[in-house]
């Protein structure tokens, strides 16, 4: 099972979401944006690493949120949930084809990954 870390990045009210490339084994789907943890690698650096590869921003990581676990087809994940906050940059997509700012409650109206859903239970109080 591969370990995955996500961002909740919240922003006057709404999160970030970012909709995965096309030729990505989940392309078209909306995600909380993070990435895999290389050997030896914390959560927490993983998540600060892959925002900064992915987005051209730098970030405060926060607290632990959830955990969700999917098998996919085709590999099977561990998803890591961490608050964080953005400090600087101006978003650029560099792996992802659209970025979009939603409130909590519409995020269910996205094509989210399978492994992202719960944490939108938790993250509107319906666990």
């Amino acid at each position: 099972m591969k370990q995955v870390t996500a961002a909740v990045i919240e922003k006057d009210g709404r999160v970030l979401i970012a909709q995965r490339k096309s030729g990505d084994a989940l392309a078209g789907k909306w995600e909380f944006p993070g990435g895999k943890l290389e050997p030896g690698e914390t959560p927490e650096a993983c998540l600060k690493r892959e925002l900064r590869e992915e987005f051209g921003v730098e970030t405060e990581i926060g607290d632990f949120i959830c955990s969700s676990r999917f098998e996919y087809k085709h590999f099977h994940i561990e998803l890591l949930v961490y608050r964080a906050r953005h400090l600087s940059g101006e978003f650029k997509l560099h792996d992802h084809t659209a970025i979009a700012w939603v409130e909590p409650a519409d995020l269910l109206k996205y094509d989210l990954a399978s492994a992202d859903i719960p944490v939108v239970a938790r993250l509107t109080g319906n666990k």
